[in-house]
Order: C-alpha cells, then sequence, then structure tokens
C-alpha cells in the first residue's frame, strides 16, 4: 500500500476485530474516520462475481459522474479486470483479509489517474463476511478529473495485506522503494512500516481492443512513455 490513508482504513478494521476473523459492519462508526468517509463505500459480494454498492461517500460517487449505490462495483472495469476482481474478492472473504487494488483510471477525453483501492472484509449482523468496507484513494494529480468523472478503470497489481504485527499509524513512514513507472503525471505517497504485503499477482494479460478503444489508447501511451524511459524503468523491473 502507498496512501497512509488506506493503512490507516486497515488499522481502523483490525482494531475493531477484537479477536475475531473480521469486525461487524454495525462496528464501524463513520466519527472515527470522519475525514476518510466521503471516499468509502460497502459493497455486498454475497455473490462475489457480482457486487454491489450498498452505500459509497459523496466524494466517491462525485469521481465516478452517478450515485453509486445500488449499482456493480465491476461496471466501470475492463472485462479482464472485472473477472480478476471477482477472484479476488472470493479470495478476501475466505481468508478474512484485506486487500489493495493498484489501478489505472481514464476519462472519456483519456485524462488518466492512478488510484488505489483498498478493500477490508467484514460480516452483517455477525454472520460470515460477506461484504467490504473499503477505500478509493488517488495516488496521482487530481488534475484531469477536474469537471470531468471516471469512465474506465483497468486492473494493474493487487495484493492480499497481512498483519505481522497489530496496526498503528506512524507520522514518520519510512519512504517506498521506487514503484515501476506509471504515467509521466503520476507519483506515489509513503507507506507505513507495519505492514507485509502477500499472495501478489501480476497485472492481468493485456485484452486486444479496437484501434479506437480508449483503454486501448491509454495504455499505449503509457507503453509509449516507459519505451522512451527505458534505462530507468528497466532498474525497476
Amino acid at each position: 500500500m502507498k496512501h497512509k490513508n488506506s493503512h490507516l482504513l486497515v488499522g481502523y478494521w483490525s482494531r475493531l476485530r477484537k479477536g475475531r476473523d473480521v469486525p461487524d459492519q454495525t462496528d464501524i462508526d463513520p466519527r472515527a474516520i470522519k475525514r476518510l468517509i466521503s471516499y468509502t463505500f460497502i459493497l455486498d459480494c454475497e455473490n462475489p462475481a457480482r457486487p454491489l454498492y450498498r452505500l459509497a461517500g459523496t466524494a466517491l460517487c462525485e469521481r465516478f459522474g452517478f450515485e453509486l449505490k445500488g449499482t456493480s462495483f465491476l461496471a466501470h472495469w475492463e472485462s479482464q479486470s472485472a473477472l480478476s476482481l471477482a477472484s479476488l474478492l472470493r479470495q478476501a472473504l475466505k481468508t478474512s483479509q484485506p486487500v489493495c487494488l493498484s489501478s489505472v483510471a481514464a476519462t472519456a477525453d483519456n485524462g488518466m489517474v492512478e488510484l488505489e483501492t483498498v478493500l477490508t472484509p467484514v460480516s452483517f449482523n455477525g454472520g460470515e463476511p460477506t461484504r467490504f468496507f473499503g477505500l478509493v484513494q488517488m495516488l496521482s494529480d487530481p488534475t484531469p478529473l477536474l469537471g470531468r468523472s471516471i469512465a474506465y478503470e483497468r486492473l494493474v497489481g493487487s495484493q492480499i495485506i497481512q498483519e505481522d504485527e497489530p496496526l498503528s499509524v506512524s507520522d514518520h513512514n519510512e519512504p517506498p522503494p521506487p514503484p515501476p513507472p506509471p504515467p509521466p503525471s503520476l507519483r506515489a505517497h509513503p507507506r507505513a512500516p507495519y505492514l507485509r504485503l502477500v499472495v501478489s499477482q501480476d497485472s492481468p494479460a493485456m485484452l486486444h481492443f479496437g484501434s479506437g478503444d480508449l483503454l486501448q489508447k491509454m495504455f499505449d501511451a503509457i507503453g509509449r512513455w516507459r519505451a522512451a524511459n527505458s534505462e530507468d524503468y528497466s532498474r525497476f523491473v
């Protein structure tokens, strides 16, 4: 995880468990995370292949340009990403562990931003975990979204999060190692030293898109940038 708020959410989730595998949705107190709440959401994943937004914060809805409640979580992801996400959601519920998603989102006019999404499994009324309490944070310059909404999103990485020790948020975060270069405008955030990310999943394979497809253009642009910076990129991969 790169964003400090992602660590805050996972730390809060861990404290709510109180010895249980997962906390219950009714344990969540919006006042405890009030500065994050507008970017949080709750997913109903009784069927992980068809996760639905139960609730979504106002700022998150503004990013997508419509009210998310009652809509499909997978609707704005491209098809290969949606397939990978259904499997990841199923795995996270089975292991009772949070999952971190790295993605690139694009507007209709090819503006691109890097996002980090954290999904923490929760139960409902004491049953088995069938829901997620989640948070979406932007890791890059938000300028491409000014006056625009996200049209497409593609998964570029995922990790199941496993704790090495009880979570707490430090104000003295260690800088992360350099990540593989995203598009030129994207930047990384500090990470805290108290989480270990395991069960890494490589980026989904690229699908073949038509010449006019927005996602193809988006990732062609990323490929051209990496080729132009191949010497720097080779040090990181």
